[in-house]
């Protein structure tokens, strides 16, 4: 009964803002007596704003659902995707009570005995957690992360709702079908599941943290294990000012190209050296430390969503950027086929046709104007019209890359991405794929090379002997089925058991052979032949 007045709910909410409008006109009009009778609070907004308003109201949930859906520009236009990345986590706070009850049951020892200061007052609220300010009683400074009680049975059930939505429209609307919506549920199902386990977040942040352990230009907050639970999560606290604080950069006359290109490499170290990176960058989870404005110190935090890239992705990924910025349409479409991202039929001439129409507009601008995100978003839009796949990872890499972008452009608006971006991919691909890579390639695999390589050759030198066998057993199956065949002329009953028995014997056959029972697999035909024979005789 609570499902269906929740559902009711947000159907009330998204057609008092006409959402509905934002399909097509084809089957819209099974929608259109309900629509008609809610009361519509639209005003002179655009359809992106509305959608906007409308998940704002539904609750936290639903604004996850929107910020995630505003990182998908392959799939949305722009004027719905812009006013989604607007969408902000507006939560009340749940009582400082409450958290500090959570954090006694989860760590099953009072506040008293870890903390020697704990504030009830929360520092920030968002939609899955708050963060409460604490010290520890040896000294430390610490942030105290506290799970939002019963969200996940919130989550569960809106969750559910979400699908049984996207999957109506997406049988009902060919617009459904191209944006899918089910996936799309699905990857954010996985996205703010994981969100829920704070284990898992204290996990990523301490692979971040040992991977810019020598840094000196980025800096990851300790994680405190011993107080870390499902529910909660201790980690240093870390000063700075806020990434978005222009005015106090400038005010201390902070070097902002070092600052801009310093984000910017903290990227593509994060992508291509680490193979594992931080997806959820927005300014409220990036702090500077300018105590020298000369040489300022990323402090990144909140890394509940973080994205990988496996070897062949980031080989394919740096070429294609890197044929992408020298108009190498051709290289491009043909890495594309060749890592498997659009199917190995497309027609290569046609791709780099279309590729080669959407891009070159793009560079006619100079390169320190050309957005970096704008055309990855182009080469997946045109991708996608040759049944390219989008893959999550790829989907998170390009979130990142505005959100990087945006940031860097906005410290530093002469930031040229590429002048940075591409030394760092040119010599990632000298060390990786030229014969140093290689080399060391080898190198790290030399040890499962060495375990795995008797079996290897054991296999590759019996290969000739079995199949030799598996000729001489395919001669006796044959034999012995003619037989069979023969003799069910005299009785057709007695002939279709026959062949049953066959059937059976060539099942044994394959298993036989599998196991290497020798002699089960010379002899099978004649046992079977016996089988039949008695049989035949039995029913005369």
């Amino acid at each position: 009964m609570g499902s269906s007045f929740r559902l009711l709910k947000i159907l009330r909410v998204l057609f008092s803002e006409r959402i509905d409008e934002l399909l097509p006109q084809p089957k819209r009009g099974a929608l259109k007596a309900f629509a008609w009778c809610i009361p519509t609070i639209r005003m002179k907004r655009s359809r992106g704003e509305r959608l906007r308003d409308a998940l704002q109201t539904l609750g936290p949930v639903f604004v996850k659902f929107g910020q995630m859906l505003s990182t998908r520009r392959d799939l949305l236009p722009p004027d719905i995707a812009t006013p989604l990345a607007e969408l902000q986590d507006q939560v009340k706070p749940f009582a400082g009570a409450t958290a500090k009850a959570i954090i006694e049951s989860d760590l099953e020892c009072t506040i008293d005995a870890i903390f020697s200061e704990f504030s009830a007052e929360p520092m920030a609220s968002a939609s899955v957690a708050q963060v409460h300010s604490a010290r520890l009683k040896t000294g430390e400074e610490v942030i105290v992360k506290v799970i939002r009680p019963g969200i996940e049975k919130v989550i569960e059930e809106d969750l559910k709702l979400m699908m049984t939505i996207a999957k109506f429209v997406e049988k009902n609307f060919v617009d459904g079908k191209r944006l899918k919506l089910v996936q799309v549920v699905s990857d954010y199902r996985m996205t703010i599941l994981d969100e829920l386990d704070l284990m898992r977040e204290a996990a990523n942040t301490a692979l971040i943290r040992r991977n810019f352990e020598h840094s000196p230009i980025c800096y990851v907050p300790q994680i405190y294990w011993d107080y870390t639970r499902r529910n909660v999560m201790v980690e240093e606290r870390v000063y700075g000012v806020p990434i978005s604080r222009v005015d106090i950069f400038k005010e201390k006359k902070v070097n902002m190209e070092k600052l801009a290109e310093r984000g910017v490499e903290i990227f593509f170290t994060q992508v291509f050296d680490h193979s594992f990176f931080h997806a959820d960058m927005h300014p409220g989870n990036v702090f500077v430390d300018i105590t020298d404005p000369e040489n300022p110190v990323y402090k990144a935090i909140d890394f509940g969503i973080v994205g990988t890239l496996d070897p062949e992705s980031q080989a394919y990924l740096a070429q294609n950027l890197i044929a992408f910025f020298d108009r190498d349409y051709r290289a491009v479409a043909e890495l594309h086929v060749e890592s498997g991202w659009v199917p190995k039929d497309t027609n290569i001439g046609e791709f780099e046709s279309a590729i080669r129409t959407v891009c070159e507009p793009i560079f006619q601008k100079p390169l320190g104007e050309i957005s970096f995100g704008v055309l990855l978003i182009r080469l997946f839009e045109v991708a996608r019209r040759f049944q390219m796949e989008v893959q999550p990872q790829l989907v998170l890499l390009q979130k990142t890359l505005l959100n990087i972008e945006g940031l860097g452009r906005e410290l530093y608006p002469e930031l040229d991405l590429w002048k940075t971006g591409k030394p760092f991919l040119e010599r990632w691909v000298k060390e990786r794929l030229g014969p140093k890579g290689i080399a060391d390639y080898a190198k790290r695999n030399l040890s499962r090379w060495a375990v795995q390589f008797p079996a290897l050759t054991n296999t590759l030198l019996s290969t000739p002997q079995r199949m030799e066998r598996l000729e001489s057993i395919q001669l006796q199956q044959a034999e012995a089925l003619k037989h069979m065949a023969l003799e069910s002329k005299k009785r057709r009953y007695s002939g279709h058991i026959s062949s049953l028995l066959g059937i059976s014997g060539l099942l044994v056959s394959g298993v036989a052979l599998m196991a290497d029972h020798d002699w089960l697999v010379r002899h099978w035909p004649f046992a079977i032949a016996a089988l039949s024979l008695v049989f035949i005789l039995r029913r005369s």
